[in-house]
């Protein structure tokens, strides 16, 4: 009872609701104007959000298998890490840290600050440094709760998650009434060929994929889950079938009231949904779709910073991240980490430019990731896994993964090249750092540049003033 160690707090409903939290978001509030955009037409923008949601079931029963392997928390990290090797895993954590998660944080705490700012300014648009401010507020909560309680932390997350099923229900219910009632003017010519363009198909897949996203979640988690052989998969099978029942029919919601004119020239649809289907409850669905963000927010804050730690476990990472604290249990230094580069991410960001700029990196490596469970399977044939899958699904999710990575060269050359540059840029760190065949004079030489962050006598002073300790007991 006295060690300290990160408990098994995470039940089977906390790992739905973790899920369930992290997926419903800000994406299914703001990308059906991307993947309208770059899909061209009613008919084909339902087959990217129906075929995103097959893909994210591949892709969950994938980790569903490796979760049930590697019985180490860390997710992407320390799948790549235990079936690829240090290199590609340490490319990941260096693109995660700097590029991936800050964006994918700040484009979910601008929809928070846009929609919590919406009743107050509608009918127009809130003020940019108002809506910077809010996003900023509510990320530093969220990283507050993270930091003080894992209890709370994941009661938050539940209670959240009913508030999301909630919000979608308000624009589902009026928008099946109407269908009903036989208005489907607006899916008359759905499938219109002339409107598709195919080198920006994988533009509107990054942004379907983007509202899925979070189907990964408990396998950042593992070693707080309780039973994760039993509760990892049936956590991700249930939450992943009801997002994608969801996500189809609040689509086909938007589409009844709004049309495609209006979803694509609405920078909030789900505000300009509400406003068209009942203006009583104008003010109260924009506070719900924040409330929506902000579960999102603490999902993400949650699950990261588990990456932190056992990256720093790992030797991956300056040791401080992989200290907990001795009262509250729980990692505050990994906690901590992510405010400065989302803060700054914020204040600079643009949400669709953001969208395509971590999208490309984020697939990448969880193709890996799965390509990973393949090879696991050829190497240790002998271990026997509780859970297994079906080879096609993580080769179809692999190679489509892939694929659409490759493909994004073509669509958005920028913004993936910037990705890709971010990416690379961890070789030169990874070799001077970490590389073990490194000699010990240039190590010692670089880490001079470096003493901030490598440090043993500021590790030890920042463990002093915010009372961390290593894990005391082995939880993997």
């Amino acid at each position: 009872e006295e060690a300290i160690f990160l408990r098994k707090k995470i039940t089977l409903l906390r790992a739905f609701s973790l899920l369930i939290g992290s997926m419903v978001g800000s994406g299914i509030f703001i990308s059906p104007k991307g993947v309208l955009q770059n899909s061209g037409s009613v008919g084909f923008s339902l087959v990217v959000w129906f075929s995103c949601g097959l893909l994210s079931m591949f892709g969950a029963l994938s980790y569903a298998e490796l979760g049930t392997r590697i019985t180490k928390s860390g997710g992407h990290y320390i799948y790549i890490l235990e079936t690829l090797g240090p290199l590609p895993s340490f490319l990941f954590l260096w693109a995660e840290f700097f590029a991936i998660r800050p964006a994918n944080s700040a484009v979910v705490a601008l929809a928070f600050g846009r929609y919590m700012l919406e009743p107050f300014f509608s009918p127009c648009a809130a003020p940019v440094p108002a809506v910077k401010l809010v996003s900023l507020l509510g990320y530093y909560t969220v990283l507050i709760l993270n930091s003080w309680s894992v209890t709370w932390s994941a009661r938050l997350q539940t209670a959240l998650s009913i508030v999301k099923l909630l919000a979608l229900a308000l624009i589902i219910v009026p928008g099946m009434m109407l269908l009903a009632q036989g208005h489907t003017v607006n899916f008359q010519d759905a499938f219109d060929r002339q409107s598709l363009v195919l080198d920006k198909l994988p533009l509107a897949f990054y942004a379907g994929m983007f509202a899925y996203s979070g189907w990964f979640q408990t396998s950042f988690v593992r070693e707080e889950l309780v039973k994760p052989e039993r509760n990892i998969p049936l956590a991700v099978i249930v939450s992943v079938i009801t997002v994608i029942v969801g996500y189809m029919l609040t689509n086909v919601s938007y589409y009844t009231v709004l049309g495609t004119q209006d979803v694509l020239a609405s920078p909030a649809v789900a505000v300009s949904f509400v406003q068209r289907a009942f203006k009583s409850l104008i003010s109260v669905v924009p506070v719900l779709v924040a409330l929506s963000c902000f579960g999102t927010m603490n999902g993400g804050i949650f699950t990261f910073s588990r990456t932190l730690f056992v990256a720093s476990r790992e030797g991956q990472w300056p040791p401080l991240f992989s200290m907990i604290h001795i009262r509250r249990h729980t990692p505050l230094p990994a906690v901590m980490l992510m405010f400065p580069l989302v803060t700054a991410m914020v204040c600079i960001g643009d949400i669709y430019h953001l969208l395509n700029f971590f999208s490309f990196s984020r697939w990448l490596f969880i193709g890996l990731a799965t390509l990973g469970l393949i090879v696991h399977r050829h190497r240790h044939p002998e271990l026997h896994s509780p859970f297994k899958v079906p080879l096609f699904v993580p080769v179809s999710f692999t190679i489509i993964c892939l694929f659409t990575v490759a493909m994004s060269f073509y669509s958005d050359p920028v913004n993936i090249s910037i990705g890709c540059i971010m990416v690379l840029s961890g070789f030169p760190v990874y070799y001077l750092i970490l590389h073990r065949q490194m000699s010990d004079r240039c190590r010692n030489l670089f880490s001079s540049f470096i003493f901030f962050t490598l440090s043993d006598y500021l590790t030890h002073k920042l463990q002093l003033l915010l009372e961390v300790v290593q894990q005391e007991i082995k939880t993997y």
